[in-house]
């Protein structure tokens, strides 16, 4: 937080200023003393023989901008599976259980829904004669599980039909060379069933069936808008674990998250809430052991600044020129110095100016 070079006082509009400065540092939890006149030039003036009710001193040390909030370890956000294919659910996984790519997800009619790899839908039959982007990530995952004979690319040919029937047979589905439209599901990675809703029996299409996560244990962290300066992508966090272990981690994701709020008791409406989701990527997952659902704490380091002078927060006083500075006790006298103000840490805020030097003994405020 740089300040402006000190000057005279030029009229309203400096005023303002120095009022929009007071209000900065107020907002952020920070006590200014009254407002004191400069006489003279930048290395300090007399400022009388009056001395502070109490003082501390200018110390040069180590400044880091940090915060600690709150996080749930986990395996990250769920997604919800809703059948669509027409029939009766006639078998589902256990919650808990991993799937893999190739490997049935839930069944319908006695036959598989199968899990692929892939972030675009199936919304249309494949069949021979078809092109799109939706064609090439199918033969993607024919690919990958060792099908060949045809060409990955974005049109589905009378090669690929073929393919296909081969993987009909494997997995116990009639060879039409032909895949419905709900007869894959994709997902970007292996999954871990996190919820099973439904039955075996119900009514495939009628409701969600289950939910499911990725394989890894992640943190996620939910930040207020005014937080948002701890949410960089690809910092550095710790994690510490409710047995005080620690873990490191990388923030991996930030997703701005909208609450459009509920109707409230008295039939009031909530506001809408505006959050932001942060997922932490943890680096050692044997670290963890079978530890997979907790309360945690993370710490944000957004900035460190090393080897900088600093003094209370409440040795700072607002000047009326605009900025502000530090009543410097030199015995039974004292003289105000302006100084320009950086980051805050622990109570303390760093600070330089002319004249300013490590050792000094500053007024600190009551």
């Amino acid at each position: 937080m740089s300040e402006e070079t000190f000057a005279a006082p030029e009229g309203a509009a400096k005023a303002r200023t120095t009022r929009r400065r007071r209000r900065a540092l107020l907002a952020a939890g920070v006590a200014v003393a009254a407002a004191v006149t400069l006489d003279g030039g930048s290395g300090g003036t007399a400022g009388g023989t009056t001395l502070p009710p109490a003082t501390a001193q200018v110390e040069r040390s180590t400044l880091v901008d940090a915060e600690t909030v709150d996080g749930t370890l986990g395996y990250g956000s769920e997604t919800t599976v809703t059948p669509r294919l027409r029939g009766t659910v006639t078998w589902l996984p256990a919650a808990g259980a991993t799937v893999e790519r190739g490997e049935r997800l839930y069944s319908v009619d006695d036959q598989p829904v199968v899990l692929m790899r892939g972030a675009l839908p199936l919304y249309r039959p494949l069949r021979d004669g078809v092109e799109g982007a939706d064609v090439k990530q199918f033969e993607q995952n024919l690919a990958a599980l060792g099908y060949d004979g045809f060409t990955v690319d974005d049109e589905y040919t009378g090669a690929t039909a073929d393919a296909v029937r081969e993987w009909q047979e494997d997995v116990g589905l009639p060879e039409t060379g032909t895949v419905e439209v709900g007869r894959v599901a994709y997902a970007t990675g292996d999954i871990r069933i996190h919820d099973v809703r439904g039955q075996v029996g119900d009514a495939a299409g009628a409701q969600a069936v289950l939910s499911f996560t990725g394989t890894t244990r992640v943190v996620t962290v939910d930040l207020e808008v005014d937080q948002q300066r701890l949410a960089t992508r690809g910092a550095a966090v710790g994690v510490q674990l409710p047995d005080g272990r620690t873990a490191q981690g990388e923030i991996s994701a930030v997703e701005t998250v909208i609450d459009l709020g509920s109707a409230g008791g008295a039939g009031q409406e909530q506001e809408p809430e505006t959050k932001l989701e942060v997922t932490v990527a943890l680096d050692d997952q044997k670290a963890l052991g079978t530890l997979d659902q907790a309360t945690v704490d993370v710490s944000f380091t957004v900035e460190k600044r090393e080897g900088v002078l600093s003094v209370p927060v409440a040795a700072l006083l607002a000047l009326a020129e605009g900025g502000y500075g530090v009543q410097v006790v030199e015995g039974t006298a004292t003289r105000i110095v302006p100084v320009e103000i950086g980051l805050f840490s622990g109570g303390r805020v760093e600070v330089s100016g002319e004249g300013l030097a490590e050792g000094m003994t500053v007024g600190v405020a009551a």
